[in-house]
């Protein structure tokens, strides 16, 4: 048996919504410089793992402070990238990885 006696207690909801705090719509922020920053287009992700090899890849361009995934499987889905890469080299990156960007903006 484990004789660990610290142990950190997790709140299971947050106030003012419903499920737990982790998975709860509510209970999701995201810093202000994603509202700022470009998103892509992004064509042929199909997984989790799709999403984690794209954000991998576009947080090794020079100047990406952060880069989000919203996966649409079978669809479009959504990069957002914040910093000050240029679009170009994000653009490169994604393509780099394996996969096509359909727009900019």
């Amino acid at each position: 048996m484990c004789e660990t006696t610290a142990r950190t207690e997790l709140p299971l909801s947050a106030p003012n919504t419903f499920g737990c705090s982790c998975c709860s719509t509510g209970a999701r922020t995201h810093p202000a410089s994603l509202v700022e920053g470009f998103e892509y287009s992004l064509e042929g992700l199909t997984c989790a793992h799709c999403v984690q090899t794209i954000e991998k890849a576009a947080t090794t361009v020079d100047g990406v402070e952060s880069a989000t995934v919203e996966l649409v499987a079978g669809g479009t889905s959504r990069l957002t990238v914040a910093g000050t890469a240029s679009v170009e080299a994000v653009r490169d990156a994604v393509t780099g990885a394996g996969y096509s960007v359909a727009a900019s903006r």
